[in-house]
This record gives C-alpha cells, sequence and structure tokens, in this order.
C-alpha cells in the first residue's frame, strides 16, 4: 500500500492529518499489518490531555498488546466510536474509517513526511 502523501507520520508509526486546528491521528498500514487483527482499542478519553511520546492508550491484537503513543502535545477532543465497536477497521481501511482520535495539538512534534516515513520503515 502507497503511503498517503497529504499525511504526516510518527516514528511509532502514527498517521495525523491536520484540518485547521484539529487532527485525526491513527495507525499506518505497516503499524496494522504488524500488529495483525486488531481485537481490542483502549482510546484515551475526550478531555485527555497528551504529552508527546507518552503512552495514550492500548491496541490489542491476536499477536500482542500494543502501547497507542501520543503523536503530540495536545487535547483529545474526539474518539471513533466505530473503530471502538469494529477494532477490525484499523487493519481493514487504517487511513480511513480506521482512525482513532482526533485533537487539538500543541506545540510543534517532530513528523515525517511521507518519503521519510518509507525510510523509515525500510530501514534506510
Amino acid at each position: 500500500m502507497s503511503l498517503p502523501t497529504e499525511l504526516k507520520y510518527t516514528r511509532d508509526h502514527e498517521w495525523i492529518a491536520t484540518d485547521g486546528n484539529l487532527s485525526t491521528i491513527g495507525v499506518t498500514a505497516h503499524a496494522a499489518d504488524a500488529l495483525g487483527d486488531v481485537v481490542y482499542l483502549d482510546l484515551p478519553a475526550v478531555g485527555t490531555t497528551t504529552k508527546d511520546g507518552e503512552a495514550c492508550g492500548e491496541i490489542e491484537s491476536t499477536k500482542s498488546v500494543s502501547d497507542l503513543f501520543a503523536p503530540a502535545d495536545g487535547e483529545v477532543v474526539e474518539i471513533n466510536e466505530a473503530v471502538v465497536a469494529d477494532p477490525g477497521l484499523v487493519n481493514s481501511d487504517p487511513f480511513g474509517a480506521g482512525w482513532l482520535f482526533r485533537m487539538r495539538i500543541t506545540g510543534n512534534p517532530d513528523l515525517l513526511n511521507a518519503t521519510g516515513y518509507t525510510a523509515l520503515i525500510e530501514g534506510a
């Protein structure tokens, strides 16, 4: 799967789409493939203040339980109830219906563009 070039990416395999002062957060297809079938999500509650790089939730798959890391400092303003009800959306549509939460980002997180993220996952 090719990476959407309009998104930004973290080194923890999350994507960020920014629209005005809101950012939508999800995990990349690379992360979804590595996790295996996602069966449960523990997402941060609305109103949660996040710190860049700190654990803010969990993703449970048939293979393991992994921490979900905050991609930036900010405040969670919405969670995707559809993905909570059907965690498999993370695998079937990671860059669309499988988004996890929306937040207002404060500060300037260290993000990668699609080329930089591709280099990261290819070990360049």
